[in-house]
């Protein structure tokens, strides 16, 4: 006797931003998890991409973004400004976004390459970034309030330094974070999430891929209620990450 499908929660809109240009390290795997925790937690997910010159898709309920060379970043900087205020007001509206190194910093005021030139940002968030000489790289285990350990690997040369408006999404315990200066990794405001880490983030990090999900269903339906995910692998990932050397 086989049990019948639960019927749909409801459906959940994730929107990949730039992959084109901005997918390095596979930060597409990022939307790949959430698509598959959003269907165990019992929605369903439809998953979406925006690349430059697309129409920007109606009642997104997710938006994630991955890092790029600067070269990538140079490519979108002109249409992810036409796209500043849309996004800007999804964001003080509260959705839940995930910024990735290239669009982290992009997310910002400004990158302001190791050559001098500038790449605004769409100030979501309040921090600047600054092309070095010197490069960030290697595995990284950082401390936070809301999710616990957070696991990733980081590959920068622009280092990242928060203002007043923004707070760091947590505190390094292994590798450098935005800066090589004072122990921060990543930042937060509101529902967005901003990180260096790549891996992806969220195979090892499923509390933040949940945390997104909750946030989505919450603002859209009312309430989240939660499924049963596998989280086996993940587990098995953060094991194997916590033993690896910087």
């Amino acid at each position: 006797m086989t049990s019948e499908a639960q019927p749909s929660k409801g459906t959940l809109r994730v929107l990949q931003l730039y992959p084109k240009d901005m997918n390095i390290y596979g930060d597409w795997g990022n939307a790949l998890v959430l698509k598959r925790r959003i269907a165990w937690h019992g929605y369903t997910p439809e998953l979406l991409e925006y690349n430059v010159g697309d129409p920007f898709p109606d009642d997104v309920d997710i938006i994630v973004g991955g890092g790029g060379q600067d070269s990538g970043q140079l490519v979108i900087q002109d249409d992810l400004q036409t796209r500043a205020e849309q996004l800007r007001k999804l964001a003080d509206d509260g959705a839940p976004m995930l910024a990735i190194c290239g669009l982290y910093q992009l997310f910002g005021k400004f990158f302001k390459t190791s050559s001098g030139s500038v790449i605004p940002g769409i100030g979501i968030l309040d921090v600047e970034t600054y092309g070095t000489d010197e490069r960030l790289i290697g595995n990284v285990i950082m401390q936070t309030t809301e999710f616990g350990d957070v696991m990733g690997y980081e590959n920068h040369s622009g280092q990242t330094t928060l203002g007043p408006g923004a707070q760091p999404l947590g505190t390094v315990t292994k590798g450098a974070g935005n800066n090589s200066k004072d122990g921060h990794e990543g930042a937060r405001y509101k529902n967005v999430v901003a990180s260096y880490l790549h891996g992806s983030l969220l195979p090892k990090n499923p509390a933040i891929a949940d945390f997104l999900i909750r946030i989505a269903a919450e603002r859209k339906f009312g309430s989240f209620v939660p499924g049963t995910p596998d989280d086996d692998y993940a587990r098995l990932a953060r094991e194997h990450a916590a033993r690896r050397p910087r």
